[in-house]
């Protein structure tokens, strides 16, 4: 059987977590993520917040979501994009998993956050998460670069 690329994987599983689990022959794990994310979708309301969200509609949409749902999806969408990358085809370079940790941190503080104003906006449970996607993946990279630098030096003296 044919591998999936890294590529492949991850923007199947942005599609919907699991997919990517899928295509790379883990079925069970690719059920349980597509299972858990119907679960939160469902629970916290998700997709309706979605739609109210596209039409502009912010207040709605922060007033449909259940936040103690929706708390979960960050970390298990995170999570099923970083799993899918890594047992993708190709190499796993080292600390690749800070990216996707320091997005699911950032936009799950987006989530905490999407009831407050920003620059006079209210962004609400949909745009300001996903706002904050940009910066957690942006000092995820440089995290792991810092220590990658950092590993490099100590093992140059060493």
């Amino acid at each position: 059987m044919k591998k999936t690329q890294k590529l492949e994987a991850v923007l199947w599983s942005i599609a919907l977590p699991g997919f990517g689990q899928l295509l790379n022959g883990h079925l069970l794990k690719g059920i349980i993520f597509i299972l858990l994310e119907i679960m939160i979708n469902v629970m916290s309301s998700f997709n309706q917040a979605i739609m109210f969200s596209f039409f502009g509609k912010i207040t709605e949409a922060s007033s449909v979501i259940e936040y103690q749902w929706l708390m979960f999806y960050p970390c298990v969408y995170m999570y099923a994009i970083y799993d899918a990358y890594k047992f993708a085809e190709g190499e796993n370079p080292q600390l690749s998993f800070l990216p996707f940790a320091f997005g699911a941190y950032f936009v799950t503080i987006g989530l905490i956050y999407s009831s407050n104003l920003f620059f006079g906006i209210l962004f609400g449970p949909i745009w300001l998460p996903m706002l904050f996607l940009i910066p957690g993946l942006a000092i995820g990279l440089i995290i792991r670069y810092v220590l990658l630098k950092f590993i490099y030096c100590s093992k140059t003296e060493g």
